[in-house]
């Protein structure tokens, strides 16, 4: 047998790499046209920087501002860099953060270098050395606090910066205060250019994201308990799932891990001024026990989905007893949550959620009292396990559907959710109340007559 030739091989890769690198590019093009079509946002942000970086950049083109600046001018275009979020809140935060860290470290330090300068040539050293060490293990230790490191980590970390780069670089050279004195300015400019064109150009609100991902997780759930009923009875005797595959038995799952994504959306939500549907101190802090209690009924359901497809699962016959009230507890269940995230997502108070409510819990009761007649005595206790955990688990749900209707009946409250619209109604009954009876002769009939003005 022909020992293969190395070199035919090196001469297929080279003559098949223009055609692999043509490939790669073609498959990253196909991501980015997806990345854009899914959220176009992010282009409309990749414009919106690139245009902050041109405003900035003017600094140097023009001689006026360039003179007047010089080389510190770069410390705009650092800013707009670092500071220029994909949200307004964000942007919005970490300007602030920028500029009045930056402010308030240079004025420290200047006082700093000040008192060190008239300690003399042997204290100011020293001095200088003492106000750094306390300065920055006291704000290094403030950034310890859940509070500040969730809205002012950054800011604290350019106060540190700001004040160790003017009081200990004035040491050396008095100048260096002149040029921090520019660096100020040019921060402080091209942090109010990056916030300006974020909020005012096609702006993108954390706030608004926030509360259609509690929307949405709420959505979810009810969804998978909607199905869960035909899903679970639905089953064959060998205890096998239908092969369908069912997108919204798997959504729910993006509810377990929406803490830490919820959180930060939250701390940077606070930053925003009021817009649209969202007022100034909108209550931002109760979509996040809104989702903590969505999250405790995800792990429940996540619980229930793990019975679709256990291995031990109790006989048909057997779980047929109790489907029509499993079945509907799961569908009320749902129901109520799918109306609790309308209620969110339209920002509308809604009652309908308590009639569903109620209605599983009328379900509960009735299965609690078929299992009192003894419904499974002579059934082995490793068949009736399964079932038994399925129903326990939806009366649990029941309870934490409870508790995320109050919160959510909370959050109309704080948020000032707008009432149903009755004009409808109002009107139906002002018409009831337009009409006249005119008694006829015959006894038996009546004329009963409504005063429609014109232009109704």
């Amino acid at each position: 047998m022909a020992s293969p030739n190395p070199e035919n091989g090196c001469l297929n890769k080279l003559k098949a790499l223009p055609q692999n690198i043509w490939n790669k590019v073609v498959e990253k093009a196909n991501k980015a046209k997806k990345m854009a079509k899914d959220d176009p946002r992010k282009i409309i942000h990749s414009l919106k920087v690139g245009l902050a970086l041109t405003l900035v950049s003017l600094f140097f083109y023009f001689k006026p501002t360039y003179d007047g600046f010089g080389v510190s001018a770069m410390w705009a275009v650092l800013t707009v860099i670092v500071v220029f979020e994909f949200s307004a809140g964000a942007t919005l935060g970490r300007g602030l953060n920028r500029m009045l860290a930056t402010l308030i470290g240079s004025s420290l330090g200047f006082g700093a270098h000040w008192i060190a300068t008239h300690s003399g040539k042997t204290g100011e050293p020293i001095l200088i050395g003492i106000f750094v060490f306390i300065f920055a293990g006291i704000v290094t230790f403030v950034r310890f606090f859940p509070e500040m490191k969730a809205r002012y980590d950054y800011g604290l970390l350019i106060l540190v910066l700001t004040f160790c780069l003017i009081s200990v670089s004035g040491y050396r050279d008095d100048e260096v205060i002149h040029m921090a004195h520019k660096r100020v300015t040019t921060i402080v400019i091209g942090s109010i250019i990056s916030v300006v064109i974020c909020i005012l150009i096609c702006p993108v609100w954390i706030g608004e994201d926030l509360h259609n991902s509690i929307a949405g997780n709420l959505e979810k759930l009810g969804n998978f308990l909607e199905g869960f009923g035909s899903e679970y009875f639905g089953t064959s005797e060998g205890g096998q799932a239908n092969n369908t595959n069912k997108s919204f038995l798997q959504g729910y799952k993006s509810v377990l891990a929406s803490k830490s994504s919820e959180e930060t959306m939250a701390n940077l939500a606070r930053w925003e001024p009021c817009h649209g549907r969202f007022r100034f101190r909108h209550p931002w802090k109760q979509y996040l026990k809104v989702g903590t209690l969505a999250r405790e009924c995800a792990y429940k359901v996540d619980a229930l989905n793990c019975y679709l497809h256990a291995e031990t699962q109790t006989p048909m016959e057997m779980r047929m007893k109790i489907k029509d009230m499993c079945a509907r507890i799961s569908s009320e269940t749902g129901k109520a949550l799918k109306e609790l995230a309308s209620t969110v997502k339209t920002m509308t108070k809604s009652s309908k959620e308590d009639t569903h409510i109620a209605n599983s819990k009328e379900a509960v009761e009735d299965l609690k009292c078929m299992l009192k007649t003894g419904l499974w005595e002579d059934a082995l206790v490793l068949e009736i396990i399964p079932a038994a955990a399925v129903a326990s688990l939806l009366i649990d749900i029941i309870t934490r559907t409870e508790k995320i209707a109050e919160s959510v009946q909370e959050l109309a409250l704080l948020a000032h959710f707008k009432s149903p619209n009755t004009t409808s109604t109002s009107r139906q009954q002002h018409l009831l109340h337009r009409g006249t009876i005119q008694p006829t002769s015959d006894r038996s009939n009546h004329i009963i007559v409504i005063d429609m003005p014109a232009s109704e």
